[in-house]
Formats: structure tokens, sequence, C-alpha cells
């Protein structure tokens, strides 16, 4: 399971509007699941290279959530760009442990999720985005047009389903794992 910038810079009332208020309890699930399964868990987190970013070195909202803080064995990946494959090392991380099948949940579905997913699945990755356990913010197009972050979030899923990722709700991941079949 790959965790994506579950940070607490994440929880600012600074951001714009959100979708899907449940997905850090959709996220926690699988986490604990995973967790109880001995399933390996990498922790990404975004480090900006701005310095008023409330993501910069130095302050608290770079830190990673108290729920989702990576136990000590587990691996923490550190992000300049919106994909965690990107100069990180986590492909060759992978590939050292055998890893093929991947769950991606985290925020935001169109922005670090969709790149980071679709690198996976380019990579050959058998790949699932957990449309429940992902999230994001209202945003206006290139045409000036206001979108939800619902709308933004579906057609991020939309994106990656089929091409690059299999989209599926957090009890359909459990249920397959659940049934050794993930």
């Amino acid at each position: 399971m790959i965790i994506i910038d579950m940070q607490q810079g994440m929880q600012s009332a600074t951001l714009p509007p959100r979708n899907n208020p449940t997905a850090e309890d959709m996220i926690a699930r699988l986490h604990a699941a995973w967790r109880a399964a001995g399933h390996p868990v990498v922790s990404v987190r975004h480090i900006s290279r701005s310095p008023d970013s409330v993501f910069a070195p130095r302050q608290s909202g770079v830190e990673f959530q108290f729920r989702f803080h990576p136990l000590a064995h587990e691996h923490v990946v550190e992000k300049n760009v919106p994909d965690a494959f990107i100069h990180t090392g986590l492909e060759r991380w992978l590939h050292a442990r055998g890893i093929t099948h991947l769950v991606i949940v985290g925020v935001s579905t169109n922005n670090s999720v969709e790149a980071t997913a679709r690198t996976a699945g380019n990579l050959g990755f058998s790949t699932i985005v957990v449309s429940d356990a992902t999230f994001t913010f209202d945003k206006t197009d290139f045409g000036g047009t206001h979108r939800s972050a619902e709308d933004v979030h579906l057609m991020a899923l939309a994106n990656l389903h089929g091409e690059y990722a299999e989209v599926m709700s957090c009890d359909d991941v459990l249920r397959r794992y659940e049934a050794g079949t993930g």
C-alpha cells in the first residue's frame, strides 16, 4: 500500500473545499488491515521546494498526520514533485522486495495520486486506486469553469481506470485481499 501525502498541511483551513470527507477513515481501515496482515506500507510525503509552502521543510504541515505516522520499519518516500516515483528510488525499492501489486490511497486524486498511479501502471505494476480512500479539492479548469472537488475527483479516477489502474472501493479492496486474490 502506498499512502500519499497524508500530511498535517492537508488539514489547512486555507485549502479549497474538498470532497470525500470520510477518506481518512477509509485510509485508516486499509492501513490497519495492511499492518495486521504484515503487508508492506509505503508512506509518501511531499517536501516543497517553495519556502512559503505549508509543505516546506521544518514546518508542521510537512509532518505526517498522527494516525498515518509510519512505523520505524515502514518505508518513507520524500518527493518534490507530484509523482512518488520521480527521483525517489521507489521503483527500485519495490522491485528489490518483489512487490508487483500496489494499492494507492491519499491525496490529491487529480495530482499526486493520479501522477503516481499513471507511472505505476506504465512501469507494469498491477495498480489499484481506492476511490473512497482518496480526495481532492475544488479547482477552476483551463477554460475558467469552476469544478467541484467531486467532479475533479471523478474525472481523475476516470482518467486512471482501465488504462493505468483499477479503481475500487475500500470494501472491495478489503474483500479481494481477504480472499487472497490481491
